[in-house]
């Protein structure tokens, strides 16, 4: 008996032992920091980057250079710009492509339309901050300055109605090809028309002429990609190679931008170093224009420090400043770059490895953003016009405030994802509320400061309505309800008529999808 209990108090203490948790030494100071290091190296390397940038760009204004030096100087940047660009269109189209044949037409339709409505709604709400700040700050009451500028000058504004048409002419590219470098464009011609009947006078009328201008119609690209998506599905069995070339095509794309983006860092140094480099008369410039570029800033920071995380949080019930640092990479990107475009690559690998979100939602979400979704744009724009008003003492009633709202909405979508592209639609607003443009010019000497601001507004609405697509189909899931977003299985052929008329085999094929299913 004495055996039996020292031998069960043995076994107690042992697994007393097992089950009582395991002391693990602290770990040191100098692991952990080495190991956050490494877990955010990209995003130290590129902040670095961007401060190094500053600090070589103010050094070498003090040295004179001829245009062909900064030229020279920019190479590496251009380079990185060069870079994004190239993986592109192979990205967004085969993306595309791959998602929308993995799921069907009315979860694609239902998506799409909470996309909408998200980047609508936010754009405007970005316009109203713009106009709020813009008759806050009151950037205008200035005296009007002539500034040297460095730009060749902007192209005739277009109207309302032939911004318009030129959207809906983009959508449906005639060719694929061309689609690929340019997008179209109207421009006027002038032409003048003699008297009739005796009359002497003379009437000069404005022809609308269709041209091409150089930029990438990416609307075009992805409506032709959504389409000709569904359509694979429809073929079933017959589609499911060109479905396996699309995702491994996709999957081989973000190998490359993972690559593309550990030069990124050095690339923006140059980028940054040849903007500082370019810029003249710094002192007259932010004299005139300062109070203007401060509430540029400041409506930028408000509506993407408090407003999108506000939006975010309360619909998720999330951090979302957690959320914002995983695309910190991305928001750095499209400051280095100025360009959406340029910065979707990355934007993708951000959200889909840092933040949880889908494939099939990121990679139909976000290029649709990059031409739909212009909250920091819009909130410029409507900044720049009432700036433009107060400049030359011009009033401004409720309507035309109201034209500013609704016009710097609309006209930016599927506008020019490039570089000083909302300066082109800014035109078109100054338009439709009877402001001259020539003073266009006082906006585009400083565009290259507020175009990178901009442009990290719009990556981080994008990636927000990305994150917010995620929770409602996680939710949709979580609760109980049968998902629509169910993948095609490419490795198993599709139930046949004849299988689904016998009742055999139907419900282990659907059970096997929804198995699949990657939302």
């Amino acid at each position: 008996m004495d055996s039996e209990e020292g031998t069960d108090s043995n076994s107690e203490a042992l697994t007393n032992e097992s089950m009582s948790p395991k002391r693990k030494n602290p770990e040191p100071l100098s692991q952990r920091v080495k190991r956050i290091v490494m877990a955010n190296l990209l995003v130290i390397l590129t902040v670095v980057g961007i401060i190094a940038g500053v600090l070589i760009g103010l050094a070498v204004r003090n040295v004179t250079l001829s245009k062909s030096q900064i030229i020279y100087i920019g190479f590496p940047g251009d380079l990185l710009i060069q870079l994004m660009e190239l993986i592109i269109i192979p990205l967004v189209v085969c993306s595309v492509v791959s998602v929308d044949a993995n799921i069907n037409s009315k979860a694609l339709g239902r998506l799409g339309g909470w996309a909408m409505l998200f980047f609508l709604i936010t754009t405007l709400m970005a316009s109203i901050i713009g106009v709020a700040m813009a008759f806050i700050v009151m950037p205008g009451s200035v005296t009007k300055t002539k500034i040297e500028l460095l730009d060749d000058g902007i192209s005739e504004p277009k109207n309302v109605i032939d911004s318009f048409l030129d959207l809906i002419r983009n959508i449906f590219p005639p060719n694929l090809v061309s689609a690929s470098f340019q997008s179209y464009t109207t421009s006027y011609k002038l032409i003048t028309k003699n008297g009739t009947d005796g009359n002497s006078n003379v009437t000069v009328e404005k022809l609308p002429i269709g041209t091409h201008q150089d930029s990438m119609n990416i609307l075009g690209l992805v409506v032709f990609a959504v389409m000709f998506g569904i359509a694979l599905r429809k073929l079933g069995e017959e589609g499911e190679i060109l479905i396996k070339f699309f995702k491994s095509f996709s999957e081989a794309t973000m190998v490359l931008v993972s690559w593309i983006m550990w030069y990124a860092p050095f690339g923006i140094i140059f980028l940054v170093a040849v903007k500082i480099v370019k810029l003249n008369n710094v002192v007259s410039l932010f004299a005139c224009l300062g109070k203007y570029i401060a509430c540029c800033i400041v409506g930028h920071a408000i509506h993407g420090i408090i407003v999108l995380p506000r939006i975010y949080c309360f619909i998720t019930n999330k951090n979302p400043y957690v959320f914002l640092w995983g695309t910190f990479t991305a928001l750095e990107t499209a400051f280095g770059t100025a360009s959406s475009l340029a910065a979707l690559p990355v934007t993708m690998k951000c959200v889909e490895e840092n933040n949880g979100v889908s494939k099939h939602i990121s990679r139909f979400i976000l290029p649709i953003g990059v031409t739909v979704n212009m909250n920091g744009t819009a909130l410029f724009q409507c900044v720049a016009t009432i700036f433009i008003a107060q400049l030359n003492n011009i009033p401004l009633n409720f309507l035309q405030v109201i034209t500013i709202l609704l016009t710097a909405t609309v006209t930016n979508v599927g506008a020019v994802s490039l570089p000083a592209g909302g300066v082109l639609t800014l035109a078109i607003i100054l338009e439709a509320v009877g402001l001259p443009t020539s003073d266009i010019s006082l906006i585009l000497a400083v565009d290259w400061l507020i175009d990178s601001t901009r442009t990290v507004l719009d990556i981080e609405g994008n990636a927000f309505g990305a994150g917010i697509l995620q929770f409602f189909q996680d939710s949709s899931t979580n609760g109980g309800e049968i998902t629509e977003l169910i993948e095609v299985r490419t490795d198993v052929p599709e139930c046949s008529q004849l299988m689904e008329k016998n009742g055999h085999g139907s419900e282990e094929v659907n059970n096997e999808a929804e198995s699949e299913s990657v939302l």
